[in-house]
């Protein structure tokens, strides 16, 4: 008898870690995002390709194949569900390992996107969530820290047609980077006047339900003082429409009546003062005429205040001054 009881004991503390690996593995992630306050991406698609490949893994930038915010500690966020409906956030520094076995079908991807609106603060923040729909856009980029195109009008176009659209270079008719992994970064502001970047990753998936006015497109029309985004804390690499005596005036590109204002995107190529780039469309974002050769003409001004204008034909050098 004593022998016996022995064995049942035995067996119940046997079944007690059991049981709590059991319940670990009761939530369910809706999504993911990458980065800091600051800068972060949606990294869902990514992070479900991942645990089909491994149980454990290391968080990095080269994981996910792009550095959204260099210089400072990311992380990676997982915002889950459990069956009872409780949400919750678990967070993963940089070069820390997450442990799949806590999340129900991790290995063979069956979650994502069930409730999901995206975003930093996720589904476990009930008031960030209630808040997503109140962004503001006020601009879009698409492209690299170092090469980027400023592509609002076009998000604005496909923003009227779907609410939810995958991206990349063939969306916005342009590669700005050969080579090199673009994002689309769109840059808000919330109802409280914060500004917040949104980065979204080349071919991942675009969900508009988290700005205002999406498909309206009543958005766009200013308030951004342009570049990459990282102007605001001193290391951006552009130096605006002013660069030792040069003055960008104004810039157009295209064809007849069928041109693009890219005055910023003109101004943000200003290094040391001079311009020394390659006109094409990528200055655009797309091409505004097909099948014609296109012209670029800037209006500026030197050293000698003197107003200047330059046309330079598409796939031909700038060099100015």
């Amino acid at each position: 008898m004593i022998l016996r009881h022995f064995f049942i004991s035995l067996c119940f503390l046997l079944c007690i870690p059991a049981a709590v690996v059991q319940a670990g593995e009761e939530y369910q992630i809706l999504g993911a995002s990458y980065g800091t306050d600051a800068h972060n991406m949606e990294v869902t698609d990514q992070l479900k390709n991942l645990a089909s490949q491994d149980r454990t893994v290391k968080i990095t930038n080269a994981l996910f194949g792009y550095d959204p915010d260099p210089g400072r500690t990311k992380k990676l966020r997982i915002f889950a569900r459990s069956q009872n409906g409780q949400a919750r956030t678990f967070e993963y520094k940089e070069g820390s390992y997450i442990d799949g076995s806590q999340f129900t079908g991790w290995g063979s991807g069956n979650w994502g996107q069930q409730g999901w609106k995206g975003g930093w603060n996720g589904e476990g923040r009930g008031q960030e969530r209630a808040r997503g729909g109140d962004y503001v856009i006020l601009q879009a980029s698409y492209g690299t820290r170092e090469r980027n195109v400023d592509v609002t009008q076009r998000l604005r176009e496909l923003a009227r047609q779907n609410r939810t659209f995958r991206m990349g270079n063939n969306t916005f008719g342009v590669d700005p980077d050969p080579g090199r992994i673009k994002m689309l970064r769109v840059y808000t502001r919330g109802p409280n006047g914060e500004n917040r970047t949104f980065d979204f990753r080349e071919n991942s998936e675009v969900d508009g339900n988290q700005f205002a006015d999406w498909g309206g497109g009543n958005w766009g029309r200013g308030g951004w003082k342009g570049g990459w985004g990282d102007e605001e804390r001193g290391r951006g690499r552009h130096q605006g429409h002013h660069g030792g005596g040069l003055t960008i005036i104004s810039a157009r590109y295209g064809e007849g009546n069928r041109t693009i204002d890219v005055t910023q995107q003109v101004r943000r190529e200003i290094r040391e003062g001079r311009l020394d780039f390659t006109a094409n469309n990528y200055l655009a974002g797309r091409d505004p005429a097909p099948g014609r050769t296109k012209y670029l003409t800037i209006t500026y001004t030197g050293e000698d205040g003197r107003r200047q204008v330059s046309t330079i034909q598409e796939g031909r050098q700038v060099r100015l001054p």
